[in-house]
């Protein structure tokens, strides 16, 4: 379904004159409201480093576990982020159509859903979950190990989705600032019960691979909590009038998911074609599925940035828009794009001149390291691509067409799941060659939404 469209907009009338919500065409704007988000993205990115990096110290089969468990959790993580960036893109036209009293509304019906699809993911995880998993994975320890991981991780989901709806509020009202409270508390707790939980130290039990999930869900909670504190203390709460309205309301929930539906049907199925081509690398034996976990890892560290730039693009885009300026949402898309793959340039640098270095950090040699370099090189060029292709998808969900970002993801997936069906199953390929699955992704996407984009036929959506 379409979001809700009018010719115009019947509170446009009544708008405050205060413009803090409002965002600015200007690099030094853009940067500013990256630069937290890359925080806040940075923070989940270094707890699955971390965790995989203490993992690998604990013993490579745990690490190998860990690859197929944290895709599964990332699943369900994608769809609240789905449903984050549509909350982003509404509380943001709203920003900039200056109506904070709608803000609160539109965040309390969030809260609802997120809960709502956190109690599903739950029920899944217990019934569904292991004959799927029984089905792909072969070693009967590996798959006991992988139930048992994601049935502890799953409780983390409730507190992962508020958590994500905080972020939506905060960058799509121009405030991405505060984020970092919550981010770097969330860090700090998790570095440290990794450390006592998986090897047992301080004398707390060792629980190795559940131990890294406990510490998990006990970090997103702590997170939580500081983020919800420091907004009740700068008074945010008040000023968008987050709880005064804190019940059920029909037309906001409709709002919602009308916009946020298909960015969860993508951002799910996103993350499922990756768990599949996780399974396929399974068959590959344990060193290629180690391998591939750190290259996602490594895929996650450094594309902080560049998803940072991403939700700024959806933001940025979306309030230019409801402050009626859609003229200028070029010239914000190419900026932003500049930065963006700069920094992408940057990255892809650093990898390859130093990736024994990088890949010491997991305590494995040997073989390890010989498949994982190649692998490291497909990586760096899928990095490039991804900058350019993030920014033009995420102008797409601004400009309130989510229905149109869904298709164009299902197409790149079709192609990338094609793809990795080939080379790692009926061809059985190296995982080099299965890496190179990426490249076809973020080229899929990049195509359909520039055209799109082009095309300006985005300019007249009003949600």
């Amino acid at each position: 379904m379409e979001p809700v469209t009018y010719l115009c907009h019947p509170f446009m009338s009544a708008l405050s004159k205060n413009t803090a919500f409002q965002v600015q065409l200007s690099t030094r704007q853009i940067i500013k409201m990256a630069a937290p988000i890359s925080l806040a993205i940075l923070i989940p990115q270094i707890n699955f480093v971390t965790n995989n990096i203490f993992l690998g110290h604990y013993s490579k089969q745990a690490l190998a576990v860990a690859g197929l468990t944290g895709v599964y959790y990332l699943i369900f993580s994608a769809v609240g982020y789905g449903l984050n960036n549509g909350l982003q893109a509404l509380i943001a036209r709203r920003a900039g159509e200056n109506r904070p009293e709608e803000i609160g509304k539109l965040f309390s019906q969030s809260v609802f859903i997120g809960l709502s699809i956190s109690l599903l993911g739950i029920l899944l995880t217990y019934t569904v979950t292991p004959h799927m998993f029984g089905y792909f994975i072969t070693d009967t320890e590996r798959l006991k190990q992988a139930i048992t991981f994601c049935q502890i991780r799953i409780w983390g989901l409730p507190f992962l989705y508020v958590y994500q709806m905080r972020n939506a509020l905060l960058v799509g009202t121009n405030q991405s600032r505060y984020l970092a409270g919550g981010a770097l508390a969330e860090a700090a707790t998790n570095i440290l019960l990794d450390y006592l939980l998986i090897f047992g130290h301080g004398g707390f039990p060792q629980m190795g691979l559940n131990g890294a999930a406990v510490s998990s869900i006990i970090a997103e909670v702590t997170g939580l909590l500081v983020v919800y504190l420091i907004i009740w203390q700068k008074g945010i709460s008040r000023q968008l009038h987050l709880f005064k309205n804190f019940k059920w309301d029909g037309y906001n929930a409709r709002l919602i998911f009308t916009l946020s539906a298909p960015l969860i049907f993508q951002h799910g199925m996103s993350l499922l074609s990756w768990e599949y081509f996780f399974l396929l690398i399974d068959a590959h034996g344990e060193i290629a599925l180690a391998v591939s976990n750190t290259m996602r890892n490594i895929l996650g560290l450094a594309g902080i940035v560049i998803w940072a730039f991403g939700s700024t693009t959806n933001a940025m885009v979306s309030n230019l828009i409801g402050q009626g300026k859609q003229n200028r949402v070029w010239l914000l898309i190419r900026k932003i794009m500049g930065l963006s793959f700069g920094s992408a340039v940057v990255i892809a640098i650093l990898l390859n001149l130093f990736p024994q270095w990088l890949l010491a950090a997991y305590g494995q040699s040997g073989e390890f390291v010989a498949q994982a370099i190649p692998c490291l090189r497909v990586l760096s060029v899928a990095i490039l691509t991804m900058s350019i292709s993030v920014v033009f998808l995420n102008s797409v969900v601004g400009s309130g067409n989510s229905r149109v970002s869904m298709l164009i993801e299902m197409l790149a997936l079709v192609l990338y799941c094609v793809y990795i069906y080939l080379t790692l199953d009926k061809f059985y390929l190296s995982i080099t060659y299965g890496w190179m699955s990426e490249w076809l992704y973020w080229l899929g996407l990049f195509v359909p939404s520039f055209l799109y984009m082009r095309s300006g036929k985005w300019k007249n959506k009003v949600i």
